[in-house]
C-alpha cells in the first residue's frame, strides 16, 4: 500500500496534511456565563461570535454553534492550562478531542476556486471568520486567520477522503 500524499499543490495553491492538532470542544449553556469568564480570564479574548474566529494567547477558538466552540492549542501544556482555568465553572465544560481531529492547511491565491469546487462559495470563510459545510460531501470546519491561508478541521478518519478530492481537483489546476 502507498504512503498517504500529505503535501500537495498546483499552481497558485498548496494543501498541507497538518496531522493531528492539540483541541477541544467548549461546550457552555451562554458564552457571557461563569465559563466563557473564565475563558476570558486565561485567554485574553471572549468566546467568539457566530461565524468567527480568533487566537490568543497560544489558542485559536472557531465558533461551531451557539454552545459550543472549537479550540485548537499550541501544545498539549496549553490546553491543560485552559482546562484548570475553567474546570470549576459549573455552566459549561471542556471536551478533549486531541488525535480525534485533522487540520489540512491550505494556502495560496487560488484557495476559494478549489474551495468552490470541493464544496460551495459559503465553504470559504473571509479573514477571522469560522465557517461549518459539507467539502467532499463531508463535513468540514474551514477557519482564515490570516488572508491568503485557510485550515480544514476535519475528523481523522475522513481526512484521507478529503485529501483524495483535493488531490484530484488540483489535477485540474496544472
Amino acid at each position: 500500500m502507498a504512503e498517504p500524499v500529505t503535501v500537495l499543490s498546483a499552481p497558485g495553491i498548496s494543501a498541507q496534511l497538518e496531522g493531528a492538532p492539540v483541541a477541544a470542544s467548549l461546550r457552555y449553556f451562554t458564552a457571557s456565563g461563569e465559563f466563557g469568564v473564565a475563558l476570558a480570564r486565561d485567554a485574553g479574548t471572549v468566546l467568539p461570535p457566530a461565524g468567527a474566529a480568533v487566537a490568543a494567547s497560544g489558542l485559536v477558538l472557531a465558533w461551531r454553534t451557539p454552545t459550543e466552540t472549537l479550540c485548537l492549542a499550541r501544545d498539549a501544556q496549553r490546553l491543560a492550562a485552559l482546562r484548570a482555568a475553567v474546570g470549576r465553572a459549573g455552566d459549561g465544560c471542556l471536551v478533549e478531542l486531541t488525535g480525534g481531529l485533522s487540520l489540512v492547511s491550505l494556502s495560496g491565491a487560488r484557495i476559494a476556486e478549489l474551495l468552490c469546487r470541493i464544496g460551495s462559495s459559503d465553504s470559504l470563510p473571509g479573514p477571522g471568520a469560522a465557517r461549518r459545510s459539507r467539502m467532499a460531501d463531508v463535513p468540514v470546519l474551514a477557519l482564515c486567520l490570516t488572508p491568503g491561508e485557510v485550515e480544514l478541521v476535519i475528523e481523522r478518519s475522513l481526512a484521507p477522503h478529503l485529501l483524495g478530492w483535493i488531490r484530484e481537483t488540483l489535477l485540474d489546476f496544472a
